[in-house]
């Protein structure tokens, strides 16, 4: 099935439950990862979430829109209006939720950006990424599987990998302590930052801003 007729099919399914007349016009959808139950909500896992409270903070408003499996919140940037949103899917099936956004709202996956944890990167680096595949991250696989495209943004919060002879699995949902949080605040700080910028110069601007280890 082409994009057209996918984000037809998901207008349609989302109309049903949702008011009458046009959808408000959204340039940029901005989606942090993570997992919704508060055992999870200081992992690593969970930085996109976390990214995205900050962007909500940094620009006034609330996570309090309950609609297409997830919370949403809308905010100008640069004059552009953004929706927020934190995925209630798990993880594992982002694209249940961020499909529906993008078609509900005629949002092309172009102008998606996602923001999650990345295990290949090390910890406390960033980088942007435009298009390519989902490097082993289920969240990535699933919005990839559910819009049949990869051509989306993504903002890579580095958290390496876990120590030798660690899970994975528990590395990436074990709850960060106090002292881990602070460490890892800086590059959240840059996550938001990151999205935003790539909202106000485009993506080329701001990965050479943000491609950079610090």
């Amino acid at each position: 099935m082409s994009l057209r007729g996918l984000f037809g099919s998901f207008r349609r399914s989302a109309s049903k439950a949702e008011p009458a007349g046009a959808p408000t016009h959204i340039a940029w959808v901005i989606a942090g990862l993570g997992n919704p139950d508060e055992r999870y909500r200081r992992s690593r896992h969970n930085l996109g979430f976390m990214a995205v409270e900050r962007l909500a903070q940094r620009h006034g408003v609330r996570l309090d829109q309950r609609r297409f499996k997830a919370h949403l919140g809308r905010c100008e940037i640069h004059g552009q209006t953004v929706m927020l949103a934190q995925p209630q899917t798990y993880m594992n099936l982002s694209g249940e939720a961020v499909a529906p956004i993008l078609g509900y709202f005629k949002v092309p996956p172009a102008r998606l950006i996602v923001i999650h944890d990345e295990l290949d990167l090390e910890a406390g680096t960033l980088r942007i990424k435009r298009g390519g595949g989902h490097a082993g991250n289920n969240g990535i696989r699933s919005i990839m599987d559910a819009l049949g495209t990869g051509d989306f943004l993504r903002v890579r919060i580095g958290i390496g990998h876990p120590p030798q002879g660690r899970d994975a699995v528990g590395y990436v949902l074990q709850p960060l302590s106090g002292e881990e949080m602070a460490a890892f605040d800086p590059v959240i700080e840059r996550a938001a930052e990151a999205a935003e910028a790539i909202v106000t110069s485009g993506v080329e601007r701001a990965m050479n801003k943000f491609n950079q280890r610090i």
